[in-house]
């Protein structure tokens, strides 16, 4: 009997040890199952985040930070470091992060207080999310998605400003500006410039298979335009159309398409300055600036940017290696106010991106700001709708930077960093295969994957 029991006590340890032994191999096989479709839902959640944060750019500051918010929480889980690791040791996403590296070390040398210092580096801190992005959408490959996000937003916002500037009897009009229901006509311009450009790209690859199509992006993107002549426009994005017009010939002809371009462009931009009484209300009023700048009164914006940057330059020359360090824009200029100095030339922004970089972080930081630039063109180089979306922001921002400084804007900064990263990441995406018309038939590849 003792015998027996004995038996039975080793039998019930045997199967209990075998029970508890077997329990957490049967969770790991149930959780490695959860595990791909836990991954593959944070995923599209981070993707569909992004594609809201692009609708959201044009309309909404406070809409845009929550969702970037958001995208951070859902996109660093699932986040592969090895792919992670790629774009930072190349030079679309490196040298983003290589300058916010140079700007975090700018705090060291600035002799401003730590406040502003912080304050300085903050300017930097989205450049950080261009490597992300590119790891993000190279692998997904839904950078289609945001595009159509983003025009589609902007569509919206075109068809309200138009019905603001002419629709009779309105009490309101705009925000500012007439024409402008949100934020201000500078980045309403720069929106509106990138949007005709992206559509005239996409109506050229199109033309010869879907004539249809091709006019109707030709026809938004001429509302587009249209828009910037006769309701309202900044002036340097009548410069970036210029350029962009000129580069497109070029990307889409060759140098007899540059050519013939500027003779049209010229054509056209006579007769819009003869039928658009607002272009030349805008445009007059630039070489006015210039000459009260000479007469020592800088009471215009024109005349206080030409004298930002010759303080600009004069400060750059005490220290020009290495800057003054992060943050000290400010106190730069509050330090070579006299008594006899305007209170508005007196500023925080230089109103140039090269001189804003260049006064913390010196010609280094300068070097690495322009090959950022560089390495973002060459990401863009081939000659697919993609990669024109992507080109006709990085030329854009080249373009306005001798007028503003926009990387450190949260609105145009944030435009450059989506754009960068979801369109870089999208070209990327797309180099194995050939490139296809973005906007028709990338989406029969993804409603596949």
């Amino acid at each position: 009997m003792a015998r027996c029991s004995g038996f039975c006590r080793r039998k019930v340890a045997i199967i209990t040890t075998w029970c508890a032994t077997s329990k957490p191999h049967l969770e790991s096989a149930q959780s490695s199952e959860r595990a791909p479709l836990v991954f593959e839902r944070l995923t599209q959640a981070s993707d569909l985040l992004v594609v809201g944060i692009a609708i959201s750019l044009p309309w909404s500051t406070s809409a845009t930070g929550i969702l970037l918010g958001l995208w951070l929480i859902t996109s660093i889980p699932v986040l592969d470091l090895r792919s992670l690791w790629r774009e930072l040791t190349g030079p679309a996403g490196g040298l983003p992060a290589g300058l916010w590296i140079l700007g975090a070390l700018g705090m060291i040398w600035a002799d401003v207080p730590w406040s502003e210092r912080i304050s300085g580096l903050g300017g930097f801190h989205k450049l950080l999310a261009i490597p992300l992005l590119l790891t993000q959408f190279r692998r997904s490959g839904r950078a289609e998605c945001v595009v159509i996000g983003f025009l589609t937003s902007c569509i919206i916002l075109l068809v309200l400003s138009w019905m603001l500037a002419f629709i009779p009897g309105l009490t309101w009009r705009g925000k500012y500006n007439m024409g402008v229901p949100v934020k201000d006509y500078i980045f309403q311009s720069e929106l509106f410039a990138i949007c005709a450009f992206g559509l005239i790209g996409q109506a050229a690859e199109v033309w010869h298979s879907r004539v249809r199509v091709a006019l109707i992006f030709a026809l938004l993107a001429a509302a587009f335009i249209g828009n910037l002549l006769f309701v309202v426009t900044a002036r340097t994005t009548l410069v970036v159309m210029v350029v962009l017009s000129l580069v497109f010939a070029f990307w889409k002809f060759g140098w007899r398409g540059a050519f013939s371009t500027v003779a049209i462009v010229a054509v056209l931009s006579i007769a819009a300055w003869f039928f658009s009484p607002y272009l030349r209300e805008r445009v007059t009023p630039a070489i006015r600036d210039v000459q009260l700048h000479d007469t020592h009164d800088a009471s215009s914006t024109g005349a206080l940017r030409l004298g930002y940057w010759r303080t600009s330059l004069a400060l750059i020359a005490e220290v020009p290696l290495f800057g003054h360090g992060t943050g000290s824009v400010p106190e730069l200029f509050r330090r070579t106010a006299t008594p006899e100095t305007e209170r508005q030339a007196i500023t925080t922004n230089p109103h140039n991106q090269i001189l804003a970089v260049a006064l913390d972080l010196g010609l280094l930081g300068t070097a690495v700001l322009v090959l950022m630039w560089v390495a973002h063109i060459m990401l863009f180089r081939e000659s697919w709708p993609i990669a024109w979306f992507g080109l006709v922001i990085v030329l854009q921002n080249i373009v306005a930077c001798p007028f503003n400084s926009h990387l450190f804007d949260f609105s145009q900064g944030w435009l450059y960093v989506i754009g960068v990263g979801v369109l870089g990441g999208g070209v990327l995406h797309q180099k194995p295969a050939a490139g296809a018309p973005f906007l028709s038939e990338q989406s029969n590849t993804n409603s596949a994957k």
